[in-house]
């Protein structure tokens, strides 16, 4: 059955035709040869469900003993063997031959949904400091998953840049237990300190204390740079400022901009230079 979809694959193709492909569509590699009954009995099935995918997935057929450097590569001692890669890396994999209801449920881990697509997009709008646009994306998962703990941080994260507090405080502190329960610590105590200097009568005549609190103002205006160098001049004289309040509010920082921002990596080698 001619397909789009599938392709077969050699040693030097592999790597753009599969790796690369990967990373905006997931790739299936079947490993198969001519000898394997399995193999045979397997191929039109994961055809079939490649065609009616439609190009959400693409499968790609390579034949171990025209490639053997290849099977070698990926640990191929047994056929037939299904190995389904996503963003460059194998992130699921199946041997033997299996009946179509279980392929499917495999596909569908393997496959991401409009919520892991929404979740994906919301997080390079992140990256891209398209703060609107990230709590839209966040927005639209969380319309059909309310207690989605990846989308709530990450509309956390986005209202905090938007300066529009109250809002990420009051979804952090409802936010469920989960995996990102140390990232919403982290960015609670962000939203504490930028509610604390939003209310009336938070001015002090303490040196330190002013530095401090003007630095949180431009995190409001959205001037990240800035607001940092404020927090790493105040952690200068009292590395433990407010009882560590300082440290949590540059961390937060950074989990804002996220960890592949230059701006993350260059003040937390400042920060460690300071409290290290």
């Amino acid at each position: 059955m001619a397909s789009q979809h599938i392709v077969n694959v050699n040693e030097s193709s592999f790597d753009y035709e599969v790796i690369e492909y990967s990373q905006s569509v997931p790739v299936l590699v079947d490993f198969w040869a001519e000898w394997s009954i399995p193999c045979k009995t397997l191929d039109p099935i994961l055809r079939d469900l490649a065609v009616q995918g439609g190009g959400n997935f693409r499968l790609a057929k390579l034949n171990v003993d025209e490639n053997p450097k290849v099977a070698l590569r990926f640990n191929v001692h047994s056929l037939p063997i299904v190995k389904a890669f996503r963003e460059g890396g194998i992130i699921a994999e199946f041997s033997g031959l299996k009946p179509e209801d279980e392929i499917r449920r495999f596909l569908r881990h393997v496959i991401p949904s409009h919520v892991d697509l929404s979740i994906d997009k919301g997080r390079s709008m992140l990256r891209m400091e398209r703060w609107d646009d990230a709590a839209e994306a966040f927005q639209t998962v969380l319309d059909e998953r309310p207690d989605h703990s990846s989308a709530l941080v990450g509309l956390a994260k986005s209202m905090l840049a938007l300066g529009q507090t109250s809002e990420a405080l009051e979804i952090l502190e409802s936010a469920p237990t989960s995996r990102e329960s140390k990232t919403v610590e982290i960015l609670h105590s962000l939203a504490i300190a930028l509610e604390w200097v939003s209310e009336p009568g938070a001015d002090s005549p303490s040196p330190i204390e002013s530095t401090y609190q003007h630095a949180l103002r431009l995190v409001d205006l959205g001037n990240f740079p800035a607001a940092m160098d404020g927090i790493l001049a105040v952690l200068r004289q009292d590395k433990h400022y407010r009882d560590d309040e300082a440290r949590r509010v540059i961390l937060g920082l950074f989990e804002i901009l996220g960890e592949e921002n230059p701006l993350t990596r260059q003040y937390r080698n400042e920060l460690a230079s300071i409290l290290f």
